[in-house]
């Protein structure tokens, strides 16, 4: 039997987001200072080594960053309490995805002399979207990040290599087909920053609107 999933828990969305989550990362490298804004680890990391250093202007630099990031994830949670699974004229996703859109095209007019800005907003809206969407097809999943996509990925494709097991091989096709759209959103971010600069960022909000409007179809099902 074929499980049946909420629109916003399916993996054409998370094709989606991870699409979006692609251009941004690659976005705040390419021109916002040579940042990852999306995933902190490597914010955590460079915070440490500065520490060690004593160099504490660059130890600010990177921890807020990280405190941006907590602080979506803080609002992603407060608003899904808020706003409850059912009930309204949009699902609780719908309106987090909403607040991402509009932070992300802020940050698109944002002058170079405020890229710490920009970053800054760019960690929150990356912390709402993972913090949003955790499972597509039953599978944990991150869609702004791959290391842990790549992991399970490679685990289940050892087991259908070990067992031949279609379920296993359905989620290496999962797995992979995320981290394939964000490489994507990457290559797409890197072409289109030769002309628009500071916008490309914009091109990450398409993406989010198609998903934001495919989950119109779960909100017609439930009022049935």
């Amino acid at each position: 039997m074929k499980k049946r999933y909420q629109t916003s828990e399916t993996l054409p969305v998370g094709l989606l987001l991870a699409l979006a989550g692609g251009i941004l990362d690659a976005y705040s490298y390419l021109n916002r200072g040579q940042v990852f804004a999306t995933a902190e680890t490597g914010n955590l990391v460079l915070l440490g080594i500065n520490v060690s250093l004593g160099n504490w202007s660059q130890v600010l630099h990177y921890l807020l960053p990280v405190l941006a990031y907590t602080a979506g994830v803080l609002v992603t949670e407060l608003l899904r309490r808020r706003l409850g699974d059912e009930g309204g004229w949009l699902h609780w996703r719908q309106y987090l995805l909403l607040v991402e859109c509009v932070a992300i095209a802020v940050v698109a007019f944002l002058p170079q002399t405020l890229n710490p800005l920009a970053n800054l907003m760019i960690s929150f809206a990356s912390a709402v979207q993972v913090d949003s969407f955790r499972k597509f097809n039953g599978c944990g999943c991150a869609t702004t990040m791959c290391t842990g996509n790549l992991r399970s990925g490679t685990e289940h494709l050892f087991f259908w290599l070990s067992h031949r097991e279609r379920d296993a091989l359905n989620k290496v096709g999962l797995y992979y087909g995320l981290i394939l759209s964000f490489v994507t959103g990457a290559v797409l971010s890197g072409l289109l920053s030769h002309w628009l600069h500071n916008q490309t960022a914009l091109a990450a909000i398409l993406p989010l609107l198609i998903a934001f409007g495919m989950m119109f179809r779960e909100q017609a099902q439930r009022e049935e």
